[in-house]
């Protein structure tokens, strides 16, 4: 059953999870590298990866034999580096040089990643599952609308104000991760 209040919960949650805006200067620095961004093809197949892992993600998790929980504290540290790299300006990990950037990693892990499924598991039990679905497609137009537009928005915002906002959103990152670790140890154990 459609019910507003569990869609624009699961909207603001998926949103702050996803945080597309804070991965603007990600996804400068990615066109920068390969010169376009398929801002359709990597919105369509984020939407196709988070509804089928919507539905099939706790009977993947559980066949190769990893729990939510181990899946949720595996997230964190990959949102913990996303956020140290963001927060001190430094690389950590060597990407080979993509050719496109639309699929990796735009779709996935930047947009569909290991704390956006977390997310996904962790609302499905609470929420309807049409609510959920209709709350990632929102998302996904708003991802659409920022990845068509942020050429635009570099330019409105600037070298120094796009590197204020990844700063900003690489501590809510970091927080995001420290709470997604806390939330899911105690449960390992």
């Amino acid at each position: 059953m459609v019910d507003f209040k569990q869609i624009i919960t699961a909207t603001m949650v998926l949103f702050s999870v996803i945080d597309i805006i804070g991965s603007i200067p990600i996804i400068v620095n990615l066109r920068a590298k390969v010169g376009h961004v398929q801002s359709e093809k990597a919105s369509l197949v984020a939407l196709v990866i988070m509804i089928a892992f919507l539905f099939v993600g706790d009977e993947i998790l559980k066949l190769i034999g990893i729990d939510v929980n181990s899946f949720a504290v595996a997230g964190s540290f990959i949102l913990f580096f996303l956020a140290i790299e963001m927060i001190l300006g430094i690389t950590l990990h060597k990407d080979d040089a993509p050719e496109t950037a639309s699929i990796v990693p735009i779709a996935f892990p930047l947009i569909a990643g290991a704390g956006t499924m977390t997310t996904l598991l962790s609302l499905r039990a609470e929420y309807e599952v049409v609510n959920i679905i209709i709350a990632i497609i929102i998302n996904m137009v708003f991802v659409y609308i920022v990845l068509k537009l942020s050429g635009k928005i570099e330019k409105v915002l600037g070298k120094s104000g796009l590197g204020v906002i990844r700063k900003i959103f690489g501590v809510i990152l970091l927080a995001i991760s420290v709470k997604l670790f806390a939330t899911n140890i105690t449960g390992l154990f």
